[in-house]
């Protein structure tokens, strides 16, 4: 839903949107009390849950979401939206489109988001396997002989998820923000519970308590912050998932519930700790009563396949993003929803996730384990978000320099804090989302600068439109009934498929439409600017096709929307698509290896015809042959 729509919602409209906030964009930094407090006692650099211990970490728990997400999130950065739309790719296409910044600046601020972009993807690996397996794991603490089980369950859970992912979430979905408002209420209401026997943790509030620990504490003191960050994840999602239900639904979803049930729950967490110091093998579940543990563990799995499946649906929309951007090659898009053109399905991407996960499970074993390979991407992505809206302060709002200097500074001091602390994780186990990180940077980079390349080249070869008009006037072909669509990627020039069909066939269609298809560094673009259609000769039309990247291309429909400029029959058109067969140049213009891996994916690329929702019975494809 577009942004502008937001003023026309009414109140009950506001209050549904709130609800369903809950259930797709809080998944995640909502079941990080399932293992955070667990992480800072028992993790591989944990302290001793000492009263002054646990109200160093409680601070530091406090401030870092007060911080991180309250002020710089919520607050902050979701001021900085691309129409209404938020998330790292958006945030970089909106300074690559308005800041007013040298072309060298530009380039470095694109590949410092497509490194926020790439980072998403490693983080969104260990983000279901980590809350599916944190939310099983209290079976053990139910009954600890059924610890056996917790791994099959878990692997279970997780394939299912992905199993289904194929016939859409839209009926599933419409339960999440209720699921949801159950496990915010829970977790406060246990949380109350405890701080009641122990309302002193209550002191936490004072900062005094984080400035106490790190002076107790030295060098070990910042080491914790690697598990402190891990109530702060999730964060990016606030921003991200804007463009879905706008600013103040998101706002009042986070401060009218979300953040005081977290905060209570993990005071509640505190207060247990400093009541008996051995619950520190679960905090969490240990909270619960006895006779609510087993529906409290059924309400967390629950709560972390949300989790999940909005880390999944991000993954999905954010591949079609960059597809649409030309930064991934075509895959095959599948959509669940015929009203909601969000609601995508990318095979691909789902066994991808799907494989990355079930390796991590099996390979960490617990929740514990994987604690010590997340955060490094989720506080590379954080540090990413704090500097590209610096430049939106800078050079779109025009704040004073100095000012925005200061504010950017602090946060990003916080950012690297974490980031450096997680930086420590590295050799057990971050080493794995930075991989894929830089996996998905080297594809992403290598494809967009591939495709630059290939439009180069088809510009050079291009016979311009006026010496082909010419020709055509001078030797007139013979013309069939029915219409020609030719889809080229360029403005200018030709389309080889053109000139190919009139070398071989000897003939052009009664209406020649040759469509080029763009996508702006805008979400959405305006009815008005969508479609412009320019006759070159009789019969003969250029339509250029302008989309944003949240949009889905359709040109039958656009076609059909056509018929005031030409006479068009669905049924008697044909398109005609060319497929590039690439070759390396002895010399090419950027490193073997790259044009190699550019020319591999060229050639698994999905059909154009399926890309543009065109029926493939219409289709027909010319090969033609570029070396780059």
């Amino acid at each position: 839903m577009p942004s502008t729509l937001y003023a026309s919602i009414q109140p009950k409209d506001q209050k549904n949107l709130v609800i369903a906030a809950l259930g797709v964009v809080f998944g995640d930094i909502g079941t990080s009390p399932l293992y955070t407090m667990r992480e800072c006692f028992g993790g591989a650099h944990a302290v001793e849950p000492t009263p002054d211990n646990i109200l160093g970490v409680l601070s530091l728990i406090f401030w870092a979401i007060l911080i991180v997400i309250s002020l710089k999130y919520v607050v902050f950065i979701m001021r900085a939206d691309n129409k209404g739309e938020g998330g790292i790719m958006a945030l970089m296409s909106l300074i690559t489109q308005k800041a007013r910044i040298a072309p060298s600046w530009r380039a470095a601020l694109m590949m410092l988001g497509l490194a926020g972009a790439s980072l998403f993807y490693g983080d969104g690996i260990i983000t279901p396997a980590i809350s599916v397996l944190s939310a099983v794991e209290g079976l053990g603490v139910l009954k600890p002989e059924l610890h056996a089980y917790v791994i099959p369950i878990a692997l279970t859970v997780l394939i299912a998820l992905f199993g289904v992912q194929r016939s859409g979430t839209a009926v599933v979905g419409a339960l999440f923000g209720p699921i949801m408002v159950l496990w915010f209420l829970a977790l406060a209401g246990f949380g109350i519970h405890s701080l009641a026997g122990a309302p002193g943790v209550l002191a936490a509030l004072n900062p005094w308590h984080a400035a106490h620990f790190f002076a107790a504490h030295g060098w070990h003191g910042i080491l914790v912050l690697g598990s402190v960050v891990l109530a702060v994840t999730g964060g990016e999602a606030l921003y991200a998932d804007m463009g879905h239900f706008g600013a103040a639904p998101i706002r009042k979803a986070w401060f009218y519930m979300v953040l005081p049930a977290l905060l209570l729950n993990y005071f509640g967490q505190g207060a247990l700790l400093i009541q008996d110091a051995t619950a520190v093998q679960n905090p969490f579940y240990l909270l619960v009563p006895n006779e609510w543990l087993a529906l409290m563990i059924g309400l967390a799995t629950l709560a972390t396949i949300i989790a999940s499946q909005a880390v999944i649906s991000g993954a999905f929309s954010l591949t079609s993003q960059a597809m649409h951007l030309s930064f991934l090659p075509r895959l095959n898009v599948q959509y669940t929803s015929e009203e909601e053109m969000g609601q995508i399905y990318i095979p691909w991407i789902n066994w991808a996730l799907m494989i990355g996960i079930v390796a991590l499970v099996l390979g960490f074993r617990s929740s514990s384990n994987l604690a010590a390979a997340y955060g490094i991407a989720v506080t590379g992505t954080m540090a990413i978000d704090t500097l590209l809206a610096f430049v939106v302060v800078y050079s779109l709002w025009k704040w004073n320099p100095y000012l925005s200097g200061v504010v950017a500074f602090l946060f990003l001091l916080v950012d690297l804090a974490f980031f450096g602390a997680n930086s420590l994780k590295i050799p057990e186990g971050g080493w794995f989302p930075l991989a894929i990180g830089l996996t998905v940077f080297t594809v992403l980079t290598t494809w967009k600068r591939g495709r630059d390349l290939l439009m180069e080249r088809l510009k050079e070869e291009a016979m311009p439109i006026n010496v082909f008009l010419a020709r055509v006037a001078e030797q007139p072909p013979v013309r069939v009934p029915g219409t020609a669509v030719f889809m080229t990627g360029s403005q200018f020039g030709v389309p080889f498929a053109l000139l190919n069909n009139l070398k071989h066939n000897k003939v052009l269609h009664q209406t020649v439409v040759v469509m080029t298809v763009l996508t702006e560094p805008l979400p959405w673009v305006a009815a008005e600017r969508r479609r412009e259609v320019t006759k070159l000769a009789d019969g003969m039309f250029r339509i250029v096709l302008r989309y944003g990247f949240m949009e889905t291309p359709n040109i039958p429909r656009v076609l059909k929307s056509s018929s005031r400029e030409f006479d068009i029959d669905p049924a008697d058109t044909t398109f005609f698509l060319s497929r590039e067969t690439l070759l390396p140049s002895p010399n090419p213009r950027m490193a073997l290896w790259r044009m190699k891996l550019f020319i591999g994916l060229a050639r698994n690329t999905s059909s154009a015809a399926s890309y543009f929702r065109i029926p493939s019975d219409r289709v027909i494809e010319l090969g033609t042959q570029v070396v780059l």
